[in-house]
């Protein structure tokens, strides 16, 4: 009997998602809130299929899905997330994800990509080419987000949001030195000078 995991922290986001794998023939659907629950309930459910939301507290969804790679189980993740694809489509196709889906979608993409998933196929928007759709300032910041590693792409994020070192060290297992680390490596790689300056990219970006 076909099986599934549900990886997003929202319940009532868990219950539509329900509704489309029921749709498509799943009766074993298994949920999970936060990232740290992940492997655990992968080792003991076995999903053929893991719906994966990237912004989930505990541990960070571009984690989640390396560690899901690293076992070398047969599951395979569709992405589900409101994280910008601009951003985040090709980081989570390099890390394994055999699909993407935004939440700004209706859920007949998700529906597809369901459906075209367990086809053996992937399902991943086409972006808009930048050279056209994006200004001079654009594309210089993207390239700037770009070259950041997946781990630095987080804690930018947390502070773009406004979190605290001592929140973003809690929240990620780490040490405050380190994310301070980070912090000052961040405003140089980004070309920013504070914390504003970051949330203000950030913004622009439209990845808060």
């Amino acid at each position: 009997m076909k099986s599934v995991l549900i990886v997003d922290d929202h319940p009532v986001i868990r219950g539509a998602v329900k509704i489309v794998l029921k749709l498509e023939g799943y009766k074993r659907i298994h949920e999970a809130s936060s990232g740290n629950e992940v492997l655990p309930m992968i080792r003991e459910h076995k999903p053929e299929l893991v719906i994966l939301d990237l912004n989930i507290p505990s541990l960070d969804g571009l984690d989640v899905l390396a560690r899901i790679q690293a076992l070398d189980v047969r599951c395979r993740v569709v992405v589900f997330t409101s994280q910008e694809p601009m951003f985040y489509q090709d980081r989570c196709m390099r890390a394994g994800a055999a699909a993407y889906v935004a939440k700004t979608n209706d859920l007949q993409h998700l529906h597809k990509a369901v459906h075209a998933v367990m086809g053996g196929y992937t399902y991943f928007s086409r972006l808009p080419n930048s050279s056209v759709s994006m200004s001079t300032l654009q594309r210089s910041e993207k390239q700037m987000i770009d070259n950041l590693s997946d781990r630095e792409l987080t804690i930018f994020l947390q502070l773009a949001r406004g979190m605290s070192n001592k929140a973003i060290a809690e929240v990620m297992h780490l040490s405050h030195k380190t994310v301070s680390t980070y912090k000052t490596r961040l405003t140089e790689k980004l070309n920013v000078e504070s914390s504003v300056h970051l949330r203000d990219l950030a913004r622009r970006n439209h990845l808060i």
